[in-house]
């Protein structure tokens, strides 16, 4: 909210010419695949980007304060989001499942693969979240699982609904699944967002269109997969995560300082 000292936020048409304006310039460069950090179409990205060369940390170092974390640790009840209150949430039912894959298209195996969203209004269950729309009380939003030794993953959850931010008059995030994943450290978390197809504010959404390439981006987009889908029960998306390579998956770059 601005109040009378602020100027009035900028609209939509604004921030699409900023998107279109950073994708031309991009494009003599070749397409970048990583989220560009200092986004101006995100307006808070220019206030917050690193700016200094990152520092590398201790691993060993970092273990002594990092989270105890094994393998039992990790219950398989834990990958059904709508299973975790004691109550139906509210909401389209989903299966979100697929790989997670090296460059060379092998199978990551037993690896931790974090979740967090929003719930069907579009709100998540953190204090700082106080749009107005309900909170589920059968939703966390939260879920964790391990995966197989083909690579794969799967979760059982809600549709996330889209939610107000105020980037700019009128914002909207398109529905996504955040995403994280550990490699053999906890210094070697990897953050990244799942879209849904068809999904008409993708195009307007600075954060999305930060990942420049345009196949890139597309790589963030679930697809519907009718072989997913459970008779009279739910609906299923197939998304692959590719670690490394040309077809690697866009993911957050971290601020290690």
């Amino acid at each position: 909210m601005t109040d009378s000292h602020e100027s009035e936020p900028d609209d939509q048409e604004t921030i699409s010419r900023e998107i279109a304006a950073a994708q031309q310039e991009d494009a003599p460069h070749g397409r970048r695949t990583a989220t560009r950090l200092d986004f101006p179409a995100y307006r808070s990205s220019a206030l917050r980007h690193p700016t200094k060369e990152l520092r590398h940390v201790d691993p060993e170092g970092v273990e002594l304060l990092a989270p105890v974390f094994g393998e039992r640790d990790v219950d398989p009840s834990e990958a059904d989001l709508t299973a975790q209150r004691g109550g139906e949430p509210i909401g389209e039912r989903i299966r979100v499942a697929g790989r997670v894959l090296d460059g060379d298209g092998r199978p990551v195996r037993r690896q931790l693969v974090e979740v967090w969203q929003a719930n069907a209004a579009g709100r998540y269950v953190h204090r700082r979240d106080q749009h107005p729309a309900p909170v589920d009380p059968h939703f966390t939003g939260v879920g964790r699982a391990l995966t197989a030794d083909d690579g794969s993953y799967s979760f059982v959850t809600i549709k996330p609904g889209p939610y107000p931010w105020r980037n700019h008059r009128n914002a909207w995030r398109p529905a996504h699944v955040h995403f994280s994943l550990f490699g053999t450290e906890f210094t070697q978390r990897l953050v990244t967002q799942m879209y849904f197809p068809g999904d008409p504010l993708l195009a307007l959404d600075p954060i999305h269109q930060a990942v420049l390439d345009p196949a890139a981006r597309e790589r963030l987009v679930a697809t519907y997969d009718h072989d997913l889908s459970e008779p009279e029960w739910l609906l299923g998306y197939r998304w692959d995560i590719v670690l490394t390579g040309p077809h690697a998956t866009p993911l957050e770059e971290q601020d290690h300082a």
